[in-house]
């Protein structure tokens, strides 16, 4: 112990002794140790912490992938009502499973009118999270059943919308002008479903009480419910699709005639694991980002304290000569790393908590449980833990450096010029070339990320998002109970909007592009899928979207071969449908796909037939970087000729205007016009389509400008560290320079050689670096739009970027090397 103080004063000194040392040590490894434990934040909460339920790895998502419906494997899986009943009872390996869905609902009774997002839940799906309620109560099967108008709020609707009443329970709020009761309000911890992140964030949660038209036959063709089940102890996820396969078996038997070509597969997956698998790539990148960052700025503390035990060889040499053992040498070395390592933690975690506290608006909407990122104890001590190792490594190289000390030399010498050996010499000369490989890396990274969000920015989106204003609303089953009303609502909106100067297109839609929508069954006349049994209708699906007035002039949408909707259009005349060239190309190849028909359900269904009008420009839908797929467009007026007769067609979506006033104006017309209408009517989401298109840019935006803000504190790092090692390079030989121009050596052939001392540096780690990036490309390909990860355009300015900020660097100690005075140099020696 006694030792220990020792060697703690002694460090003590010596750093005093060295204050912009000091400094520039701590600082540089509390920015790289702050970023990393930043970073190191998201991972723990989104990738590393179970989910916030009791035996969370028990939970897992349950659901049907079926033919011809393409996902994606981060999809949990669809199921349609009458399936719930049969897999909640039938399956063995499951303790409970549960259904839920979402749903807007226009929320009034508390403040202004406002659309909300929220869950329909059968009551299953909180037993089966393991959740109490803060307040009250949860709904029971029984309420389930009779259709109770009852409710749970969230933690944040209670604070914000009730100000946090602890009287909420039996107050009643009106959901789509309906009563309902609230009868609990759940923990602060609480948030279902967790994987869409802030983009779909319920603020309440009513019974599932299905219908009687989804419990019906009919609703056997509609997939959109979610089910999540707790495992029984001792079964697998793969033990429990399984036996949710042959379930599946029987429900197939029962489908109705309509949909027995239709097939499908139960998929199991544990709920973490689809929670996070968007998030997963993200964060892992851009904790490899910030980890290069900490590895330069060690790299970097590695070379300054190389360097102080070189220009204190001589007192290492007098203590080496009194008999001091090398060991104590060498952990002096290591205790001073540890000081200045541990005092840059310090800051780095005040740093990281200052970022957390500041940085959670900054990430992307879909990233999941961002309420668990938090400076826990985990993170604190992740972040002690990685100034402690960088301490102790980083010490290693200049301990072991001090050892090598050449006594006799260093005692000759006197100390006076403070050189180097040549084992030094390369020893700082290669820590130099790996920070400016490991900078490359990052920089490459960086310039391929930019060039894929230039690219997915210019993108071809088929249609033209400016000048267009969209709104999004939803019409309350109780006051628009008949198609009649409904109609009314919307040819009033149409008409209304349109008599505004300046208004050159109207329309409505339930689906706006890159937004994404729903997909439905349809048969194409004539086309044969080969999937199918030989000489059978192609029966598939697509992007399907319901419009109304102008909608193809609103977004911009050319019209490549036949003609728009028009106002004739109408249920009692033909049926009429526009396809995309994607579906055109697809269905009917090298024809031309007016006067081609094509129907809506399975081959087995009695829907009536339509006949394509025109054929349009394929439109980006759900992605932006993804190529187009198949889409038909039908008009909202004919809707009622084959969906059921219990649905209303145009209860809610999106409202449509293009136009040559201000956003600000044409904001103020869609309100006036809609509350003239409705006053209670609320309408959410009125952004321009550029606001939206920028929204679906977001995630590439995002990792471009923090892999970026990374690159650059690693490349200032390295030129940093060019610079310092040129500059110590030049103090140590002072003398040659001197002798040099002594014997007639012009100033500019001396700034010369320091330039070509740094140059050659730069250009060893730039090969290393593009190497380094060719090898981890691979981590990149799924961030990149229409960009290779070895695109030669990228690495080629990377590098010359490198080369040139290596010049700039050893410009300084060149320009100085160059004004010595010979004689007074000379002189001094």
């Amino acid at each position: 112990m006694h030792r220990t103080l020792a060697d703690l004063k002694l460090v003590f000194r010596q750093l005093r002794k060295s204050p912009g040392f000091t400094a520039t040590a701590i600082l540089m490894l509390a920015f790289g140790i702050g970023a990393t434990t930043a970073i190191f934040s998201i991972v723990n909460g989104v990738l590393l912490q179970p989910l916030p339920f009791p035996d969370a790895g028990r939970l897992v998502t349950m659901g049907d992938f079926v033919n011809g419906f393409d996902a994606g494997d981060d999809f949990p899986g669809v199921v349609a009502a009458p399936e719930v009943a049969t897999y909640q009872h039938s399956t063995r390996s499951f303790e409970g499973l549960g259904a839920y869905t979402y749903v807007t609902y226009t929320l009034s009774g508390v403040g202004q009118p406002t659309q909300i997002e929220a869950g329909r839940m059968t009551p299953s799906v909180f037993s089966v999270l393991g959740v109490s309620p803060m307040l009250g109560r949860f709904f029971t099967p029984e309420e389930d059943r009779q259709k109770a108008h009852v409710l749970v709020l969230s933690y944040s609707a209670w604070k914000i919308r009730f100000n946090s009443n602890p009287n909420v329970i039996g107050t009643t709020i009106d959901l789509d002008r309906e009563p309902y009761t609230v009868i609990g309000v759940m923990p602060r911890s609480f948030q279902f479903p967790l994987w869409t992140g802030a983009t779909r964030r319920c603020e309440l949660w009513v019974p599932m009480s299905f219908t009687a038209q989804e419990l019906s036959p009919d609703g056997e063709g509609s997939w959109g419910l979610l089910m999540i089940g707790r495992l029984k102890p001792g079964v697998t996820a793969a033990q429990a699709q399984n036996d949710a396969g042959q379930v599946a078996t029987q429900i197939m038997r029962d489908f109705p005639p309509d949909l027995s070509n239709i097939r499908i597969r139960p998929v199991v997956n544990p709920l973490h694991a689809i929670t996070v698998n968007y998030a997963r790539p993200l964060v892992r990148m851009l904790f490899l980002a910030v980890a290069v960052v900490l590895l330069i700025a060690c790299v970097n503390l590695a070379g300054l304290l190389l360097v102080r035990a070189i220009q204190r060889q001589r007192e290492t040499a007098v203590r080496l000569a009194l008999g001091a053992p090398a060991r104590t040498l060498l952990r002096q070395t290591i205790a001073e790393s540890l000081v200045v390592s541990m005092a840059g933690g310090l800051i780095g975690i005040g740093l990281a908590a200052l970022a957390i506290y500041g940085g959670h608006n900054l990430l992307p909407e879909d990233v999941p449980l961002t309420g668990q990122i938090t400076l826990n104890w985990t993170v604190a001590g992740f972040g002690f833990l990685l100034a402690l190792l960088t301490g102790g490594l980083c010490g290693l190289a200049p301990g072991f450096a001090a050892l090598r000390t050449n006594v006799n030399t260093a005692l000759k010498e006197g100390g006076r010029s403070g050189s180097a050996s040549g084992s030094h010499a390369r020893l700082r000369s290669t820590l130099v070339v790996a920070e400016i490989a490991i900078a490359l890396v990052l920089l490459c990274a960086s310039g391929l990320l930019l060039r894929s969000y230039m690219k997915l920015s210019n993108v071809d989106l088929g249609f033209q998002p400016a000048h267009v204003i969209t709104a999004a609303y939803a019409l309350p089953p109780k006051e628009y109970p008949t198609q009649v009303r409904v109609d009314a609502f919307i040819n009033q909106v149409l008409l209304r909007l349109r008599q505004f100067p300046g208004v050159q297109a109207v329309s409505l839609t339930n689906m706006l592009p890159t937004r994404g929508g729903g997909n439905a069954s349809f048969v194409a006349e004539g086309y044969l899928n080969p999937s199918q049994i030989p000489g059978s209708p192609g029966n598939t699906a697509a992007a399907s979207s319901q419009v109304i007035g102008d909608y193809f002039k609103a977004m911009g949408i050319p019209l490549i071969r036949g003609r728009y909707f028009t106002d004739s259009d109408q249920a009692n005349s033909p049926l009429a449908v526009i396809v995309n060239h994607e579906f055109a190309s697809h269905y009917w190849p090298n024809q031309n796909p007016v006067g081609k028909r094509m129907r809506i359900g399975t081959p087995k269904s009695t829907a009536p037939w339509m006949t394509v009008v025109g054929e349009v420009a394929d439109v980006k839908l759900a992605r932006i970087d993804v190529d187009a797929h198949e889409q038909f467009y039908t008009p909202l007026a004919q809707a009622g000729s084959y969906a059921s007769p219990t649905d209303l067609n145009g209860g809610g979506g999106y409202i449509v205007v293009r136009s040559a006033l201000t956003t600000e104006q044409m904001e103020n017309a869609l309100l006036a016009t809609v509350h003239t209408l409705d006053s209670q009517l609320p309408l959410t989401r009125v952004l321009t389509m550029q606001e939206v298109v920028s929204q679906r840019q977001a995630p590439g935006r995002f990792n471009a400008i923090m892999v970026s803000c990374f690159a650059l504190a690693a490349v200032l790092l390295a030129v940093l560290g060019i610079y310092s090692v040129i500059a110590f390079s030049v103090a140590s030989r002072v003398q040659e320079m001197a002798i040099r121009m002594a014997l007639g050596s012009q100033r500019s052939a001396i700034v010369r050689l320091v330039l070509i001392s740094g140059v050659k540096l730069a250009a060893v780690g730039s090969v290393l670096g593009l190497a380094g990036a060719a090898a981890a490309s691979n981590i990149l390909r799924s961030f990149l739009f229409q960009v290779s990860p070895f695109d030669p355009a990228v690495m080629a300015l990377t590098a010359i970027a490198v080369l040139v900020l290596a010049v700039a660097a050893s410009a300084l100690p060149a320009l100085s090397a160059a004004s010595v005075d010979p004689m007074q140099a000379l002189r001094g020696e």
